[in-house]
């Protein structure tokens, strides 16, 4: 399955779900608003509960097995539109439950609710403007981009302070923007927000869609980090009803800025085959030597086709070439999926399998949600046991309304 770490349990190339900016509409009422008071009369409360058991058995002599159990969601409040205008808030908060985390400080999993066992934050809060096909959105928000995203895969979701506008017309959608801070599980929970770059990013892509063809060309100035110029392109076919299948090539250029240590070129390439249920995926990644520089995947859980449910490719891209390849199968009926999926990330300097096991219920119309996920990461390039030994297990039940 492509792009695992984004979503683990759905197949999908990065071309269909690029962008969730203008697509996720505030405009609550379908009748006419003709006062701000029907604006709040006609809003809309929604939100989710989740609760997440993330444990690590750590296989590296010395180091201590952690684990969390933690209880939270998001409240979220939008106003209905009034003449193009609306906006929204919402909370985001996930805390520890004690008798079921590890304490101490040394045994405690803090990619849940921080290293405190706590975290409440506004995380989003942003008015909004729509006239026709245009969109322009300011303040903090949910965004889906490739070098920016929202990686909800843990308890906290990335959310951006932003600026964004989009324009759709016929096939193709535009979007530029600029993001100056985030937060969320991808930068860690112990600090809040921070900048996205050392005076912001800016950013700009063009979208196209036809349901065969999917194309993105994207464009990031993280300021004194990296220029970045991102391309991808998906081909799909449905068959019948029951049997689609796709192919996708992407391209990241970065270039370094200030000596930021930052510059990579990286290709990738996907297939996907699905008939009746049964999903089978595979997925390469190739990152050139670029002399002691790294590759940045960006603000969220990243955009390339092999990104795991933990690893990535920018893991071993340091002063070396580095290659990924990840196979994957699936299963769907019903309402329950079954996932497997091997990845394999070499370089000359380190090499790295890791393996992810799933498996997830849904049930009330989507609403509810049970899933479990194993992992596990060996490292393959030494003998002794080291960071990149160890097994994951996670747990999540969620409700959603």
């Amino acid at each position: 399955m492509n792009n695992l770490r984004k979503n683990i349990f759905t197949a999908c190339a990065l071309t269909s779900c690029a962008i969730a900016v203008a697509n996720e509409n505030v405009n609550i009422a379908q009748n006419e608003i003709s006062n701000i008071g029907e604006m709040f009369e006609n809003g809309r409360m929604s939100g989710e509960i989740r609760s997440m058991y993330a444990g690590y058995n750590k296989k590296q002599a010395g180091e201590n097995d952690i684990y969390a159990t933690a209880l939270g969601g998001y409240l979220k409040y939008e106003l209905a539109t009034l003449k193009g205008l609306s906006a929204a808030a919402a909370f985001s908060i996930s805390h520890d439950i004690n008798f079921a985390t590890g304490g101490e400080g040394v045994k405690q999993n803090p990619e849940l609710s921080s290293s405190e066992g706590k975290y409440t934050i506004l995380s989003e809060a942003y008015l909004n403007y729509s006239y026709d096909s245009f969109n322009f959105r300011a303040g903090r928000q949910l965004i889906d981009t490739p070098l920016a995203d929202s990686d909800d895969i843990r308890m906290i979701a990335n959310t951006f302070e932003a600026y964004i506008a989009t324009y759709q017309v016929s096939n193709f959608n535009f979007i530029a923007g600029n993001l100056q801070k985030w937060q969320g599980v991808d930068k860690g929970l112990d600090d809040e927000w921070i900048k996205t770059g050392e005076d912001g990013t800016w950013f700009g892509g063009i979208m196209y869609s036809d349901g065969i063809i999917e194309a993105n060309a994207w464009y990031y100035n993280i300021t004194k980090l990296t220029n970045a110029a991102y391309f991808d392109i998906a081909l799909n076919y449905e068959i019948d009803s029951d049997i689609f299948i796709s192919g996708a090539f992407q391209y990241l250029n970065e270039k370094e800025i200030s000596s930021s240590g930052t510059k990579a070129d990286i290709y990738g390439a996907s297939a996907e085959f699905s008939a009746h249920g049964l999903i089978l995926g595979a997925a390469y990644n190739k990152a050139e030597k670029k002399a002691n520089k790294e590759s940045f995947s960006g603000f969220g859980g990243g955009t390339l086709f092999t990104n795991m449910d933990t690893m990535i490719l920018d893991e071993i891209t340091y002063n070396d070439k580095a290659e990924a390849l990840v196979g994957s199968i699936g299963y769907e009926i019903n309402n329950l999926m079954f996932m497997y999926a091997y990845g394999d990330f070499d370089s000359n300097k380190a090499h790295i399998v890791e393996q992810n096991i799933g498996i997830e219920y849904s049930l009330i119309k989507d609403r509810c949600s049970l899933r479990a996920i194993f992992v596990n990461q060996k490292d393959k390039e030494n003998v002794l046991k080291t960071e990149n030994d160890w097994d994951r297990f996670e747990l999540m039940a969620a409700y959603r309304f």
